[in-house]
């Protein structure tokens, strides 16, 4: 393994992978706070707080900040998850120094003057007004609240207008003073990187003493239920939910073939079914997420007014016939698929920077790509079969339907045809 990991006296993790022949890098700070860390009135400030973290520092405007990393032809950019934020920079190796000095300035040292945060405020009323907008992202926050009710996980990660329009600089300071400390974050490195530069570079500008103190987020808890929003709009809206594994969990890689398997690709069952056999829909997908303490095993689609529910049904059909009809060689077809996919985001520094900050965050060490390979080689027919038996014995699944959805089925009557 090429990748290194150093623990700095404060906490701070400094993990790097430098690929030979390569002239660019990526850098990434994971935060280790995301949506899941919020109490009810904090919904989306850790969204906010990483919008602000552009909006200028004691050393650098707004400007000046975009100014600098694109200078060297360069790019900056963050994301926030359920489970973490990550800051991230891209461009050549060379200007690894001016990146990490970059990162470090807007996560430490961000203003957040009350004009910024009122620009900013309404900038995020606007995303919030794109999301309600689309029909997809309508769909899918709708079935993640009624997924997990009632708790953090299930509140959406960009929080609502009437709370984005109450969060305040002293909410957001204290946001940062609780989570934003170094013995919770991450800092990644890939391509052109030397690991002990960073590791000196991170020491120096990272240097807060007190590492802080460690926060677990409330316990996620699935709940079958169903959404139901019609709207004036061309198309029906599907999405259905079941739990499925936790990263950490031995049945993990079973349940992401599995989704490959059934839905993952143009000769997955449930593609080849519903659009190339029954011209059902344009597009329909399944795929496995999981999480540190939860997951979901989620199927997708779009399709007419009329043709909702035999849309629905064949979902619970294909998972229902699946224990006793997946073959080896779809098993081996989505293996295959996976493989392919990993050691094409292996060849990429951002990806691989990425890994690891999810790595180190979820399971507390690096895993060598070749370990991660061997995970999935080695799921068996029997696996992917024992773990479809699992999904189809469920009791309980979420349900969102959006678009002209009178015709849409309960998810009640669902789940009696699964139980069939």
């Amino acid at each position: 393994m090429s990748a290194k990991v150093t623990q700095l006296a404060n906490g701070l993790r400094v993990a790097s992978d430098r690929m030979e022949g390569f002239r660019t890098a990526a850098i990434a700070v994971h935060v280790l706070v995301g949506g899941r860390h919020e109490l009810a009135s904090q919904n989306g400030t850790a969204h906010f707080l990483e919008h602000m973290a552009f909006k200028g520092t004691k050393r650098r405007s707004a400007i000046q900040i975009s100014e600098t990393i694109e200078h060297v032809g360069g790019y900056l950019n963050a994301a926030t998850g359920k489970e973490a934020t990550s800051y991230y920079v891209g461009g050549l190796g060379e200007n690894v120094p001016l990146a990490l000095d970059l990162l470090s300035d807007i996560i430490l040292n961000s203003t957040m003057e009350p004009e910024d945060i009122e620009l900013e405020r309404g900038v995020i009323l606007n995303e919030i007004g794109e999301y309600e907008d689309s029909p997809t992202d309508s769909l899918f926050e709708a079935l993640q609240r009624t997924s997990y009710p009632d708790q953090p996980f299930g509140r959406p990660i960009i929080g609502t207008a009437d709370l984005v329009s109450s969060i305040g600089r002293s909410d957001i300071r204290e946001f940062v003073a609780e989570h934003y400390v170094p013995g919770r974050m991450i800092l990644t490195a890939a391509g052109d990187v030397n690991h002990d530069q960073l590791v000196d570079m991170a020491a120096g500008l990272f240097d807060q003493s007190d590492p802080g103190s460690d926060f677990t987020p409330e316990q996620s808890r699935f709940s079958g239920g169903e959404h139901r929003e019609s709207r004036d709009i061309e198309q029906a809206h599907f999405a259905l939910a079941f739990e499925a594994p936790a990263v950490r969990d031995p049945q993990d890689a079973a349940a992401r073939v599995f989704a490959v398997a059934l839905g993952g690709g143009a000769s997955s069952r449930l593609f080849v079914e519903a659009r190339e056999r029954r011209g059902l829909c344009y597009s329909i997908s399944a795929h496995a997420a999981p999480y540190s303490d939860t997951g979901t095993l989620t199927i997708h689609a779009s399709t007419g007014r009329d043709e909702i529910k035999e849309l629905a049904n064949l979902c619970i059909d294909e998972i229902r016939k699946s224990p006793d009809v997946l073959t080896e060689d779809e098993i081996t077809k989505a293996r295959n698929q996976i493989r392919v996919a990993i050691l094409t985001g292996n060849e990429n520094p951002m990806h691989r920077s990425e890994r690891m900050g999810a790595l180190l965050s979820i399971l507390g060490r690096l895993e060598d790509i070749d370990e991660t390979m061997a995970r999935y080689d080695a799921v068996s027919l029997e696996d992917v079969r024992e773990f479809a038996a699992s999904i189809a014995r469920k009791d309980e699944a979420a349900m969102a339907v959006l678009g002209q959805v009178d015709k849409a089925p309960s998810v009640g009557s669902l789940m009696e045809r699964l139980a069939e």
